[in-house]
């Protein structure tokens, strides 16, 4: 079973957000062991660069020494749901053990991140709040574990 860390900037602070978190969560424990780490997001004082450095140093010492990095970036690789199984699988069968997930805060993350990320994916050219792209990357993870097991997909 791969193992799944999402690295998130920020907290879900909302109920609904967090809400709907904790159902994705609920339904990938079938299918991979999953933690999701958050770290602090840097106050506005600091400036962009600053914060994204402070952002930096924070997400690099929670990534997992061991896991394949991916990012979530608007810039990123743009996958169907079918093709985005179907790499994750890939990545499975070739002995990949460990997928960490980054997702920045509102000004993304800085070039020491992007440096670091083996791949980056994109969820389409809108962008998305970040609260909301952790939902996204949940509800994407899920479909594709039921996508790659020919499972019907639970609206």
């Amino acid at each position: 079973m791969v193992k799944i860390t999402i690295i998130a900037v920020g907290k879900l602070t909302e109920a609904f957000w967090r809400e709907a978190a904790d159902e994705y969560i609920k339904r990938l424990r079938p299918y991979t062991q999953l933690e999701v780490i958050e770290v602090a997001d840097a106050p506005d004082s600091l400036g962009v660069e600053q914060a994204l450095d402070r952002e930096a140093v924070a997400i690099l010492k929670a990534l997992p020494v061991d896991a394949f990095v991916l990012l979530l970036d608007s810039k990123g690789k743009v996958l169907t749901s079918e093709q985005r199984a179907q790499w994750l699988e890939r990545l499975m069968v070739e002995g990949t053990s460990h997928i960490a997930c980054i997702i920045g805060g509102s000004n993304g993350v800085s070039d020491a991140i992007h440096t670091t990320a083996q791949q980056s994916i994109s969820f389409g050219p809108i962008t998305l709040p970040h609260n909301l792209a952790r939902i996204v990357l949940l509800e994407q993870l899920y479909r594709s574990f039921k996508i790659m097991r020919n499972e019907p997909y639970h609206k």
